[in-house]
């Protein structure tokens, strides 16, 4: 199990083979990832404790925030722009085709590109 350090928190690689990978994430309170999109990748998260939020642009193009909590998922399409963010210290799975690599990103509180 390799382990990545993030600048909101980390994810842990579960598994990685060439049908899916598997993450385990944690983000702090007060934190979020960078508004993004992936060109290919589909992934599906799913909170096991705390609390997350995730923006997102729906399908007429208006900003949109669902809030979910343990047992609570939400699947996240190629092309989607969204980005998560911690209400709470977090811990989810996500769960998302092989394409590692493929990320977007528009905007990043942490300077990344």
């Amino acid at each position: 199990m390799e382990t990545i350090e993030k600048p909101w928190g980390n994810e842990e690689l579960l598994e990685v083979n060439n049908s899916y990978v598997v993450k385990a994430l944690f983000m702090r309170k007060g934190n979020r990832c960078s508004l993004q999109y992936h060109k290919q990748k589909r992934e599906t998260v799913v909170v096991i404790s705390g609390t997350l939020t995730i923006n997102f642009k729906d399908t007429n193009s208006t900003w949109k925030d669902i809030v979910l909590n343990p047992g609570d998922f939400c699947t996240i399409a190629p092309g989607r722009i969204h980005r998560m963010a911690g209400v709470t210290d977090v811990v989810y799975i996500e769960t998302s085709t092989p394409e590692l690599n493929d990320v977007v990103r528009m905007e990043d509180d942490y300077g990344r590109k």
